[in-house]
C-alpha cells in the first residue's frame, strides 16, 4: 500500500502543493489556448487588443506558477535526513502527478468482446489493478515503495499485452503532469503510463538517497547506491522510450538528470573518504586534492549541460545555479588542499624526494613557467609563493560561489548552504592571513589548474526488474503467448464427442493450451464442428487453458464412456505471423518493421500460395487397416510436435512500434 495522502508530513504537503499547482497551470494553459485561437480567428481590431491584453495577463500568471513550481523543486530541506548535518544539500526529483484512471468499463468490455468471457468474473482483478495504481501515487520512501512501483510497472506489461491491441485504442485515457513545467500530457497509449512510472521509480531513488544519513559510513554508502540506481532507471527510460511528449522525459532532459545523479553520487563518495577526518599528511592531501577536483569537474559538466538548449528553458534555474556553486566550491577545496601541502609540509631529509615529486607532478598538467616540481619542493620561498597562489585561487572560487548563491533567491534561503560556503571561505582567508605578506607584491605566480583523478568508479546501476516477482492479475484468461490482444479468436464453441472404444479421430500437440492435430475429416469430431488447429479451452466444463497434453488426456479419460464435452476456439487472423517478422529488438522494444515490406510479402504469399495437401489421417486400404485402427485410439502427444511454449514476461510481446507515441 502507498502512504496516507492526507498525512501531514513535509513531503506529502509538497506533493499536495504540486498537485494544486498542476491544476492551476492546466487552467491557465487552457485559457491561453482559447485566447490564441480567438486571436487567429478574429479580424476586429478592438477584440484583438482585448485578447492581446488577456494573453499578456495569462502568460504572466503562467510565469508566476512556474516559479512557484520551481520553488517546490528546490525545497531540498524537506527531503534531507532529519539529523543535524553540515553538508551541502542534495537535490531530489519530485514525483510526477497523475489523474485517477477507471479501468473497469474498458477492460470489461474488452474481455467480453475479445476473449468472449464473462467480464463480471474479473471485477476483483480489475479492482486490484486500480488499487495498485492508486497506491503508486503515494509510495513510501524506502525499498518497499520501490518494489511496489516496479510491481505496477511489470503488471502494466501484462495489461498491455492482454488489453491494448496495436491497431486501436480501448478508451482508457492516461493523464500525467510534467514534473518541471506542470503541463499535463494526455494519451490513450499505455506506454505513457509505463514511462511515467519509470520516472517515478528514479525520482523515488533520488529521495531515498537524499534522506540517507550522510554523517555515517553506511548512510553514505546507501546514498551512493541510491543515486546510481536512480541514474540507471533514468538511463533505461531514455534508451527505451525515445519519443516522449513530456519535457521531463525527453532524451535531452533525462541525459542531464542522469549526469546530475552521478555527480551527487560522486559527491557522496568524496564525503565518505573524508568522513573520518582528513589527516594533514602529504600523500593523504594529494589524494584528497584529486578526488575533490573530480567532484568539481563533474558538477561543471552538469552545469554546462543544464545551460544547453532545449534543457535550459525547462530545468529549474536554481538547479543550474546550485551545480555552478558546487563546482566552484569543490574546485576551491582542491586549491585549498594543495596550498596546505605546499605551506605546511617542508621536504625533510627522511622524506622520499622521488615519491613526493611524482605525487605532486600528477596534480598538474603543467607548472608555472620558470618552476620545477622538485625545485618547488626543496625551495621554501617557491613553495610559499605557489601555495599562496593556490590560496588566492581558492578564495576567488569561494567568493564566486557565495556571489552566485546570493543572486539566486531560492538558494539564498537555504541556510545550511550559506553556512557551508561561508565557513569554507573563512578557512581559506584565515590560511592566507597566516602566511608571510612581505612578498605579496613580488609574487606574480598564477595557480595552475589541478588535474582531477579518482580511484572510485561511479556508474549507473541498471534496474533489476527480475528481482520483483509479479503474478499476472488476469492469469485466468490463459497463457499470454496465445491469449493476447494481438490475436483474434472466435467465441468458444461446444463440441460434444460420442466416442466408441476410445476412438476420437484426432491427436493433440503443443503446450498449454493444447491444439487439435491431424484431424480425420470424416470422424464424428469433425462432423460436430471440430477444426484442424483448434485450441481446447475446456473439457467437461473444467477450464484447461493452462493444462498440457497429458493433463488434458487424463481429463478425457476420466469421463469414461460418457460423451465428452469440449470447448474450443479458432484463430481468426495471422497476427502472430506479423510478430515473427518483427524479430529485431532494442532494449526490450521491437524496432518498427516496414509496413510496406509486410504488404509486399503478403501479396507474394497470396499469389504463390497453394492449398496444402492435408496428410491423410487414415489409410483405408486393406493392408493398412491395422495401422489405421491404431490411429483412432484416444489422442496422445505426438513425438517431435510438442511446442515448448514458455511463459513470457511482460516484455516479450510488445507493440511493433518502438517509439512511445
Amino acid at each position: 500500500q502507498g502512504c496516507n495522502p492526507l498525512a501531514e508530513t513535509g513531503r506529502s504537503k509538497l506533493q499536495n502543493q504540486r498537485a494544486v499547482l498542476n491544476q492551476q497551470i492546466l487552467r491557465a494553459v487552457r485559457m491561453r489556448a482559447g485566447a490564441e485561437n480567438l486571436l487567429r480567428a478574429t479580424t476586429n481590431n478592438k477584440v484583438r487588443e482585448q485578447v492581446l491584453l488577456e494573453l499578456s495577463f495569462v502568460n504572466s500568471d503562467l510565469q508566476i506558477l512556474k516559479e512557484e513550481l520551481e520553488g517546490l523543486n528546490i525545497s531540498v530541506e524537506v527531503y534531507q535526513n532529519a539529523e543535524e548535518t553540515f553538508s551541502i544539500p542534495l537535490v531530489p526529483l519530485g514525483l510526477k502527478e497523475t489523474k485517477d484512471v477507471d479501468f473497469t468499463l474498458p477492460l470489461k468490455d474488452f474481455i467480453l468482446e475479445h476473449y468472449s468471457q464473462d467480464s463480471s468474473e474479473y471485477e476483483d482483478e480489475i479492482a486490484d489493478l486500480m488499487d495498485l495504481r492508486q497506491a503508486c501515487r503515494t509510495p513510501s520512501r524506502d525499498e518497499a515503495g520501490i518494489e511496489m512501483l516496479i510491481s505496477y510497472f511489470l503488471q502494466l506489461g501484462y495489461v498491455e499485452n492482454r488489453f491494448f491491441p496495436p491497431t486501436r485504442h480501448i478508451g482508457v485515457l492516461f493523464t500525467w503532469y510534467d514534473s518541471f513545467t506542470g503541463v499535463p500530457v494526455c494519451q490513450q497509449n499505455l506506454l505513457l503510463e509505463k514511462a511515467s512510472v519509470l520516472f517515478n521509480i528514479g525520482a523515488l531513488y533520488t529521495q531515498i538517497g537524499t534522506r540517507c544519513n550522510r554523517q555515517t559510513q553506511a548512510g553514505l554508502e546507501n546514498a551512493v547506491d541510491a543515486f546510481q540506481k536512480a541514474a540507471g532507471v533514468l538511463s533505461y527510460l531514455k534508451e527505451t522510450f525515445t519519443h516522449t511528449p513530456s519535457y521531463d522525459m525527453s532524451p535531452a532532459m533525462l541525459n542531464v538528470l542522469v549526469k546530475m545523479m552521478l555527480a551527487q553520487a560522486r559527491e557522496c563518495v568524496f564525503e565518505q573518504i573524508g568522513l573520518s577526518g582528513i589527516r594533514n599528511e602529504f600523500f593523504t592531501l594529494v589524494k584528497m586534492t584529486q578526488e575533490v577536483a573530480k567532484v568539481g569537474e563533474v558538477y561543471m559538466l552538469v552545469n554546462t549541460a543544464m545551460n544547453q538548449e532545449p534543457v535550459k528553458e525547462n530545468i529549474p534555474y536554481s538547479w543550474s545555479k546550485l551545480a555552478q556553486i558546487k563546482s566552484d566550491h569543490y574546485k576551491a577545496l582542491a586549491h585549498y588542499f594543495i596550498a596546505t601541502i605546499l605551506c605546511d609540509h617542508e621536504l625533510q631529509p627522511s622524506d622520499d624526494e622521488d615519491e613526493q615529486e611524482k605525487a605532486l607532478s600528477q596534480l598538474y598538467d603543467h607548472v608555472p613557467e620558470g618552476l620545477m616540481v622538485l625545485a618547488v619542493l626543496k625551495d621554501k620561498v617557491q613553495r610559499k609563493q605557489l601555495g599562496k597562489a593556490h590560496l588566492r585561487q581558492a578564495i576567488v572560487y569561494h567568493e564566486e560561489a557565495l556571489r552566485v548563491c546570493g543572486l539566486c533567491k531560492k538558494l539564498r534561503n537555504i541556510e545550511v548552504l550559506q553556512e557551508v560556503l561561508t565557513a569554507a571561505h573563512k578557512r581559506s582567508l584565515l590560511k592566507y592571513a597566516q602566511q608571510e605578506t612581505e612578498d605579496d607584491f613580488l609574487s606574480l605566480i598564477q595557480a595552475p589548474d589541478i588535474l582531477p583523478k579518482t580511484e572510485h568508479k561511479i556508474e549507473t546501476i541498471a534496474p533489476q526488474f527480475s528481482k520483483v516477482k509479479v503474478k499476472d492479475f488476469f492469469h485466468k484468461l490463459g497463457p499470454l503467448t496465445v491469449f493476447s490482444a494481438k490475436q483474434r479468436w472466435t467465441a468458444p464453441r461446444t463440441i460434444c464427442l460420442h466416442h466408441e472404444a476410445g476412438e476420437l479421430g484426432f491427436s493433440l500437440k503443443g503446450g498449454s493450451p493444447v491444439q487439435v492435430y491431424c484431424l480425420d475429416p470424416v470422424c464424428p469430431a469433425a462432423s460436430a464442428g471440430l477444426k484442424e488447429g483448434d485450441y481446447i479451452v475446456s473439457v467437461g466444463g473444467m477450464d484447461c487453458k493452462w493444462l498440457g497434453v497429458n493433463e488434458v488426456l487424463e481429463k478425457m479419460k476420466s469421463v469414461g464412456k460418457q460423451p465428452i464435452e469440449l470447448e474450443v476456439i479458432s484463430c481468426q487472423d495471422t497476427a502472430a505471423s506479423l510478430h515473427s517478422k518483427s524479430a529485431t529488438y532494442s532494449m526490450g522494444m521491437q524496432k518498427t518493421y516496414s509496413l510496406i515490406c509486410l504488404a509486399m510479402d503478403e501479396d507474394k504469399m497470396d499469389q504463390t500460395k497453394k492449398a496444402p495437401l492435408k496428410l491423410p489421417f487414415l489409410s483405408w486400404g486393406t493392408k493398412n487397416r491395422q495401422k489405421a485402427a491404431s490411429t483412432l485410439c484416444l489422442p496422445s502427444a505426438v513425438a517431435g510436435s510438442s511446442q515448448n511454449k514458455k511463459k513470457l514476461s511482460p516484455f516479450t510481446l510488445l507493440n511493433t512500434e518502438s517509439s512511445l507515441y
